[in-house]
This record gives C-alpha cells, sequence and structure tokens, in this order.
C-alpha cells in the first residue's frame, strides 16, 4: 500500500468504520498493522451494502447498486470501481488477502432481501439471514488475518447470535414485522454463542481479533437476559473494556 490512491481509500474505510461500527473499529486495533486497512475495507464494505436499502425509494433503485457490486467484485465495473474508495480497497483487499468471492456475492445477495417489505418472520429466517450476512463477514474477517484459518464452526454460529442480539436491541425491527418474542430471540443466541465456545479452538491467536466483537454481544445478551423486551445498550467505556479483556484472555 505505497501508493497514495490506495493509501487514501483504506484511510476513508478506516473512517467509516471509526464512526459507524465502533466495535469493530477498536476490535481491528488488536490486529497487526499490516492488516488492519484490509479489515477495515471488508467492514466498510459491509456496511455500504447494509445502507442501501436506507439510500433509496425504491426496491429496483436498491437492486440496481447491489447490482453494481456484484459487477465490481466480477471486474465488469473496474473503471467505476478505481473511483470509489470502499469498492478499491476492497478489491485490492481480495486480491491481496486471497479472499474468495463466493461469500461475498452471498452477502450481497442477503442484503437484497432487505429492500422489499417482506420481514422475516420466523428464527430460523433470521438465523439464516445472520449465517449469510455476519457469519460471512466474521469468516472473511479470520481468513484476512490468517489465510490458513478454518472458523466455519465459529464463524456460523458467531454470526447468527451477532443478529439475533442485533434484532434484540432494535425494537423498531420487531415494530416492522419480525413477529418473534424477545424470549425466544434471546434463548437461540445463547445457544449459538454454547456453540461458538464449544469450537473455540479452533480460532488461532492470529484470527482472534475477528471474534472480538462477541465480548460485546454476550455481554448485551446477558444483560438482556433479566429483561429480553427492554433493549441495552452498554456504555462506549464497557464495550472498550470488554474487547480488551477479551483481547487479553483469549477468550470472549
Amino acid at each position: 500500500m505505497t501508493a497514495d490512491p490506495l493509501r487514501a481509500n483504506y484511510a476513508h474505510c478506516e473512517s467509516e468504520v471509526r464512526e459507524a461500527d465502533r466495535d469493530r473499529w477498536l476490535a481491528s486495533l488488536f490486529a497487526p498493522a499490516e492488516r488492519r486497512p484490509h479489515l477495515h475495507a471488508l467492514y466498510a464494505f459491509d456496511r455500504e451494502l447494509a445502507l442501501v436499502p436506507h439510500r433509496v425509494r425504491e426496491a429496483l433503485a436498491g437492486e440496481m447498486r447491489l447490482q453494481w457490486w456484484r459487477d465490481a467484485l466480477a471486474g465488469e465495473a473496474r473503471g467505476d470501481a478505481a473511483a470509489n474508495p470502499v469498492a478499491a480497497a476492497l478489491l485490492d483487499t481480495i486480491a491481496r488477502c486471497a479472499l474468495p468471492r463466493e461469500p461475498l456475492d452471498v452477502l450481497i445477495d442477503a442484503r437484497a432481501l432487505d429492500l422489499y417489505d417482506d420481514p422475516l418472520s420466523s428464527l430460523d429466517e433470521l438465523a439464516t439471514q445472520g449465517r449469510r450476512t455476519a457469519s460471512t463477514i466474521f469468516g472473511l474477517a479470520a481468513r484476512i488475518l490468517d489465510r490458513d484459518a478454518d472458523v466455519a464452526d465459529v464463524a456460523g454460529p458467531a454470526g447468527i447470535a451477532t443478529t439475533l442480539v442485533g434484532s434484540l436491541q432494535n425494537p423498531a425491527h420487531r415494530r416492522t414485522g419480525i413477529a418473534i418474542a424477545p424470549a425466544d430471540l434471546a434463548a437461540r443466541a445463547r445457544e449459538e454463542l454454547d456453540r461458538v465456545r464449544r469450537h473455540w479452538h479452533l480460532v488461532s491467536p492470529a484470527a482472534l481479533p475477528a471474534f472480538l466483537p462477541l465480548a460485546v454481544v454476550s455481554a448485551e445478551l446477558t444483560r438482556a437476559g433479566h429483561d429480553p423486551v427492554k433493549p441495552v445498550r452498554l456504555a462506549p467505556w464497557r464495550r472498550q473494556w470488554l474487547l480488551w479483556r477479551a483481547a487479553r484472555r483469549g477468550v470472549f
């Protein structure tokens, strides 16, 4: 990353993640310095996709934006992609870290569901969406940090738990039609975190920073256990402390 434009692209990604996804940004600080920009590119890409439904008024416009990302990953929009700092950084990350394209396409397809007024109505549907989105990011982040990482049995339940706790924390989600009892969300999230812990030995020390945000997810779930109906938002200082403790101990 010696070229100034490329450095600027990665700096843009880091700025986005730092402002909008503080937990991941703080977790990335525990990764080697040369790996952090690639994590930032991946996380910024995830944020870009998640924001598409909020930036368009019609599903068709959103589909067009998502198709642009598919084309960019396929190298069919390279000229335009070079002018987009997140796309440019992501393409460089894919090349440097040998990331597979298929999971990224799965992530794009999964985000297309958010464009339509057809809310997920069952726990299994929400879990599947979590596996296709958050689990994908966990797995790719681990691979950025450790190219030999084989963490599917950890990334899968980690993403599901993160998605379920996110829904538990977001009353607006339930108001728009996710008719799942908060207690059921919490119970399933605990099961998924238990699965993560059973397979935690698969996470190498190098890949650990990819999973540090689970420390916050676990703490939010514990707090929610007292009243699953009431959203719990941990103070910023506590979130930072949880990440630091997880990094020091090697467990969440």
